[in-house]
């Protein structure tokens, strides 16, 4: 593999969980962190594409584990933790970025999709928290990447849901950082549109159609967003990247 010396110097032996793993940005994390020599540990719901990315990553020489998880299951967030500490013995990051996004308009009253982007979106990230910050706080080490949205930043009509819950996300974040202390790094990647199939679970075909064109037409790949987050693992242990903005330079 060609790497980056200093890429390497950065991720090099680190052990990283990643939630929502399966696909998407989390699958390109996964595997641009393990090129890196990172060791990682991911989780997800299906572990058929789990095995698969972890079979991956052993054939070009890298180290990965899996385990099935929900994310929201406090209890599942808590094994992919211990999971880190007992096959490594360490967990130097936990990448929370497992994610929905069932965006319909207010008036269809889709109360139980509001729900679930809630119970995904939020409080997912606050079990991954609770389930790493006693750990950090043990290893006086650590690093949460959150990711977020550009939804976080801006909301725009039929998505208040999903960017209330990304903007509760930042929210989050920023009081980790400043509660954290000197040894536990905070970063949130607000990405924009992704090639992703992520709107897959719109419920509104009209809305669904709407955000498929402009995904397809400037969404970025989500190698990008994993080149990112590594920038952000990277930095030497007393630099902590708060924020990367990311989207494509169309995106308005």
């Amino acid at each position: 593999m060609n790497r980056n010396d200093e890429t390497i110097s950065g991720i090099q032996g680190k052990v990283i969980a990643i939630t929502g793993a399966s696909g998407g940005i989390g699958e390109a994390a996964a595997v641009r962190l393990a090129e890196c020599g990172a060791k990682l540990v991911i989780g997800a719901r299906s572990t058929d594409r789990l095995k698969d990315i972890v079979t991956r990553i052993e054939s070009r020489g890298g180290e990965a584990v899996y385990a099935s998880m929900d994310v929201t299951s406090r209890e599942d967030l808590s094994h992919l933790v211990q999971l880190a500490c007992e096959r490594y013995g360490k967990l130097d990051v936990l990448i929370n970025n497992a994610g929905i996004g069932p965006i319909s308009p207010l008036d269809e009253l889709r109360v139980e999709d509001w729900e679930a982007t809630i119970d995904v979106n939020t409080k997912g990230v606050l079990y991954g928290i609770a389930a790493a910050l006693p750990v950090f706080r043990q290893q006086n080490f650590g690093h949460f990447v959150n990711i977020a949205s550009t939804a976080g930043l801006k909301t725009v009509v039929n998505q208040a849901v999903y960017s209330g819950s990304k903007f509760a996300v930042r929210a989050i974040s920023e009081g980790l950082r400043q509660e954290a202390g000197d040894h536990i790094r905070v970063t949130i990647i607000s990405p924009g549109v992704v090639q992703t199939n992520f709107i897959d679970g719109i419920p509104n075909q009209q809305v669904r159609d709407q955000l498929a064109a402009v995904r397809d037409g400037l969404g970025l790949p989500p190698e990008a967003v994993a080149r990112a987050i590594a920038f952000a693992i990277e930095q030497p242990d007393d630099v902590d990247i708060n924020e990367i903005v990311i989207r494509p330079t169309a995106q308005v």
